[in-house]
């Protein structure tokens, strides 16, 4: 049974998907990009203001679920240029404790809304 995770603590989703699915104690998190859910807008700044507003994004999702940045196992980075991956990796660096989670980063031609950045999860119970 798949239960939907939403939180006004970050953005609404901007299409046809949900923040998160929780099935058997396991969280597929969308993903994130740098909205602010309190303006509807990006934040301003470059790649390390929008890493920090993605994780930001996250882990309201994850506290909505019960559940923190040590519960997450998996991520995938798009970046939409790979020039900011050691800025992006630098701020990434600081959202865990302990073990990091496995993890694919990735350039991609775009990003939603013209974003520099966007982080999916899965986190376990």
């Amino acid at each position: 049974m798949k239960k939907v995770i939403s939180t006004n603590n970050a953005p609404a989703a901007i299409g046809p998907y949900s923040q998160a699915i929780e099935v058997n104690g396991t969280l597929y998190a969308s993903g994130q990009i740098p909205i602010d859910p309190a303006t509807g807008d990006f934040v301003a700044g470059g790649i390390k203001e929008q890493t920090e507003q993605v994780f930001k994004n996250i882990k309201a999702i994850l506290a909505e679920a019960g559940l923190t940045t040590s519960n997450i196992v998996k991520t995938t980075v798009l970046l939409s240029d790979i020039a900011n991956f050691a800025a992006m990796n630098e701020v990434y660096a600081t959202q865990f404790e302990g073990t990091f989670p496995a993890r694919s980063a990735f350039a991609v031609r775009d990003l939603p809304k013209a974003a520099m950045v966007e982080i999916e999860i899965i986190a376990v119970r």
